[in-house]
């Protein structure tokens, strides 16, 4: 696809626009608001209360320290309703989600873009790794990863509407880590020297299969676990505590290393067979939303993450409907695990992404 080789920005952002800034008490949101301010805009505060553990005192003082209004957010019921209930039963169903991708989009932006509209804002902005561009020619808002590719952060975000990406602010995104923690230690900022959370929040360091023993009525259930001709050798200790490419865990004797390579939730069984069984030529990907374009294109030749940590690899776009999508690999990729996302790129551009189904 052809894009314009200098995308400009046509949002007519500058000094004195009033932007909510999301601030968690990281270095990274810190950063995010300490540069808005710098430029001259309105910066108000706000953290998201999303889990019985937040927010943390750290946004509150960041907020003194750059001397912003600090609001606190409560969006716990709906985070709890949309993304720790969609959470548990992903696994249930025999799928691993990411309640990452989903929360950027239910839940961060669009109670943030909310408040934004009640105080007067006309911008949101948070501390992803990420850039927005305006293309003219197509009319269309463009998602591009950061300029940090260690950091970038696009995949977490290709939900966001156009609707989304004319109000929101990414600071960071010209930025390397580096530089943003250098930021923060020059200016004095009380979190420069925190270290970065990797972890799902509301497991706050709890093991997820312990959080799924807890959390809900649903009833864990041992079963067979399978080889690929259907032959017993094993059994599991209930669907939701298995992924498709694990290894460790599956306690079958023998010399064979053996992986899952799928889960069958009707027989409530596990099927393992050895490393080549997990390749998968294709995937099917549900619920795509296209960022560049409001109708995709047959056919396109593009850059394809199947999990947020997974090296980008070449293959083949076919969409299918509106929101459906075939994905053809250049060649056969390993572990493609139904409930991630599978997220397209041209090259820093985003294209779109969707649900491996």
């Amino acid at each position: 696809m052809d894009y314009p080789s200098s995308i400009p920005d046509i949002r007519g952002t500058g000094p004195g626009a009033r932007v909510i800034v999301a601030i968690s008490g990281g270095v990274d949101s810190s950063v995010a608001a300490l540069l808005l301010k710098s430029k001259g805009f309105q910066v108000i505060g706000v953290t998201l209360r999303i889990w019985e553990a937040f927010p943390s005192d750290d946004a509150k003082a960041v907020a003194d320290f750059l001397d912003i209004p600090h609001h606190i957010l409560d969006v716990a019921e709906p985070f709890r309703n949309e993304i720790v209930k969609y959470f548990v039963s992903c696994y249930f169903q025999g799928r691993t989600p990411n309640p990452c991708v989903l929360c950027n989009a239910q839940i961060k932006f669009r109670y943030l873009l909310d408040l934004a509209k009640k105080l007067g804002a006309g911008y949101v902005a948070t501390g992803h790794y990420a850039r927005i561009a305006f293309d003219s020619a197509g009319e269309r808002f463009l998602l591009l990863k950061g300029l940090d590719q260690s950091k970038d952060q696009s995949y977490v975000l290709h939900r966001l509407t156009q609707q989304d990406l004319s109000s929101i602010l990414f600071p960071l995104g010209d930025l390397t880590k580096e530089q943003v923690r250098e930021a923060a230690f020059d200016a004095g900022i009380p979190v420069a020297g925190s270290s970065e959370s990797q972890e799902i929040c509301f497991l706050a360091g709890t093991d997820y299969r312990d959080f799924l023993r807890g959390y809900g009525t649903h009833i864990i259930k041992p079963g067979p676990i399978l080889d690929t001709s259907g032959r017993p050798i094993g059994r599991h200790k209930g669907i939701p505590f298995y992924t498709v490419g694990q290894r460790k865990g599956l306690e079958i004797p023998g010399n064979k290393r053996l992986y899952v390579t799928r889960i069958d939730v009707s027989r409530n069984a596990i099927i393992v067979g050895e490393e080549g069984d997990l390749l998968s030529e294709r995937l099917e990907a549900r619920d795509v939303n296209w960022i560049p374009f409001s109708k995709p294109p047959e056919k396109m030749h593009l850059g394809i993450k199947i999990r947020y940590t997974a090296k980008e690899v070449p293959g083949s776009v076919l969409p299918k409907s509106q929101d459906m999508a075939e994905v053809v690999f250049d060649e056969p990729q390993k572990a493609v695990t139904p409930g991630q996302f599978a997220v397209f790129y041209d090259g820093d551009i985003v294209v779109g992404g969707g649900v491996i189904v």
